[in-house]
């Protein structure tokens, strides 16, 4: 909604706010919330987009520079080796394990011929327990043929060698019986050398209780020997049946075959989508802590809050490199906006010119051009304007031909203003108009330029380590313009606590790019009851700004 003045409706709807003097002045920034994060993630969409790109470039870089992969499979049926009180799964767990072993590998590169390190081999192949009794070998290399002989290769060794250790276990019970068997031969035989040795004495008692006692351990020794013997032939038909059953029934259930491979089209795609998967949540995610770390305030009502002003006008981002001068300036429409305002913002005339300060708390830029096109603006309508720079490198005198310093009358833009810039030695420059602490008058150029023009507008940056008592001297009323994201708390609660302890009127503030997401609206209380007052007087009272002035159903003012 616009007036007939074409400001923002929202404008006008402070003339009526009662301010509360029981609310905080200081800053709060807004709770995080989905809205905090989307508009983190529209205002730096070309950071995580670029990372999403960077991403689907090393996708892409990968997919086209790694070699190609070639995979053989086998799969072996087998007959697992368990021994008594394995759980479950275990026999075929220790098969893979095997499988896997450096003695295997060792054995198939031995067969291959192959001079490649253990560990590189070990790494091109996985072996997987598909159910209790299957195993796959996969093998991936860069030659289709090398991958389907090293598949090949492995089976058999593993074969081999898994029927070599079932074979050896057999051998080593049947080993060990036969080792007790020995044992328990000699024994009886020490036992019958005793027997014949004692029946060959002279009978008596203790001869006979002997003889007895050795003919008794005679016979268990010959029924241990049996036991043995039984016990050997049984355990050597037994083993040898479960030896044969586990070799003839564990052998390879398909030679080795290449796994089909995905087309090298297919497999950039999967590679660049991959890049940028991963890329987007990485490029998201940078941005989204960097706003929640980041201290510098963005919504309306939280540099409203660290300023101590209400923030009356907030517009979009304004592009500084395309907005060169006020001829640019008339083509922006939220230059305009800004433009439009600070003429409605100027205080009236009391004793001496109207006058207004204008104080960037962060870039200097619009500012500048703002007050140079309100300057030209009202010298178009007939106000003899006073423009004073009162910053370093002087960006609003330079946008009117007069960067240097001292007082001298321009001509620019088809009009004849007044430009004041101070000597850079002096910090504090005294302004023409008498401050609450009765600062000296300025130089004698300055105030008789001021005494005979009808505006003072002023551009000046504050410097919390020298303070702004200056500033009353200059204007009865200041404007704070700040840039969304470039400024902290601290920073802009210094520059309003200086405006207000200059005695200066803080009339409100001014945000530069402010997110369209931002739906608070600016309010703070204001140490000056006035204020309020102030702000409808000169809303009612100034004339229009060339800008914004309709000049009929069908025309409006471009500026020349």
């Amino acid at each position: 909604m616009h007036n007939g003045d074409h400001l923002p409706e929202r404008l006008w709807a402070y003339d009526d706010y009662t301010e509360f003097e029981d609310r905080p002045a200081d800053s709060s920034t807004g709770l995080t919330s989905l809205g905090f994060f989307r508009a983190a993630l529209r205002r730096r969409k070309w950071v995580w987009r670029s990372i999403a790109l960077v991403g689907m470039v090393i996708g892409f870089g990968m997919a086209a520079r790694l070699p190609v992969v070639y995979q053989a499979s086998t799969s072996l049926l087998v007959t697992p080796m368990s021994t008594g009180g394995e759980d479950s799964g275990a026999p075929i767990t220790n098969e893979q394990a095997i499988a896997q072993s450096r003695t295997v590998a060792e054995l198939a590169m031995n067969k291959l011929g192959l001079h490649q390190s253990l560990n590189s081999f070990l790494a091109s192949y996985t072996v997987t327990a598909v159910t209790d009794r299957v195993l796959v070998i996969k093998v991936n290399t860069a030659s289709g043929g090398n991958a389907v002989s090293w598949a090949n290769a492995l089976a058999s060794e593993y074969l081999q060698f898994r029927a070599q250790l079932v074979q050896t276990e057999q051998n080593l019970m049947l080993n060990s019986l036969n080792q007790q068997i020995s044992q328990s031969k000699s024994n009886l035989d020490a036992i019958g050398t005793k027997v014949s040795q004692v029946s060959a004495e002279p009978s008596s008692p203790a001869q006979q209780t002997e003889l007895a006692n050795l003919k008794k351990q005679q016979t268990q020794a010959t029924n241990a020997l049996t036991q043995l013997q039984q016990a050997y032939a049984t355990g050597q038909a037994t083993t040898q049946v479960t030896t044969d059953t586990i070799i003839q029934n564990s052998h390879q259930l398909d030679s080795a075959a290449l796994t089909p491979q995905h087309s090298r089209l297919k497999r950039v795609v999967e590679y660049t989508l991959l890049g940028l998967v991963a890329g987007l949540p990485v490029g998201m995610g940078i941005v989204v802590i960097g706003a929640l770390l980041s201290d510098k305030l963005r919504r309306r009502d939280d540099v409203a809050h660290a300023l101590g002003a209400p923030v009356r006008l907030s517009v979009g981002r304004v592009r500084t490199r395309g907005l060169k001068g006020p001829a640019d300036a008339a083509q922006n429409a939220d230059v305009q906006k800004v433009v439009a305002y600070l003429s409605k913002a100027v205080p009236p005339a009391r004793p001496g010119p109207a006058s207004l300060v204008v104080i960037p708390v962060d870039d200097v830029h619009v500012p500048a051009v703002s007050l140079v096109s309100l300057a030209i603006s009202r010298a178009k309508q007939g106000v003899r304007v006073v423009v004073a720079d009162l910053c370093d490198g002087a960006p609003a005198a330079r946008l009117l031909g007069s960067g240097e310093p001292g007082v001298r009358t321009v001509s620019a833009y088809g009009v004849q203003l007044t430009v004041a810039v101070p000597d850079p030695d002096d910090i504090a420059p005294a302004g023409p108009l008498r401050g609450r602490s009765a600062q000296g008058r300025a130089a004698e150029p300055l105030a008789a330029a001021c005494a005979a023009a009808d505006l003072l507008l002023t551009l000046a940056v504050l410097d919390p380590a020298l303070g702004g008592e200056h500033l009353a001297g200059w204007a009865r009323g200041a404007v704070a313009v700040v840039t969304a994201g470039q400024s902290s708390a601290e920073r802009i609660r210094a520059a309003g606590e200086m405006i207000r302890l200059s005695g200066t009127p803080l009339i409100s503030g001014v945000l530069i790019g402010a997110d369209k997401a931002d739906e608070s609206l600016g309010l703070t209380p204001t140490p000056d009851a006035d204020r309020a007052g102030v702000m409808h007087e000169s809303l009612s009272s100034s004339p229009r700004d060339y800008f914004t002035v309709d000049e009929g159903p069908g025309g409006r003012s471009s500026g020349g």
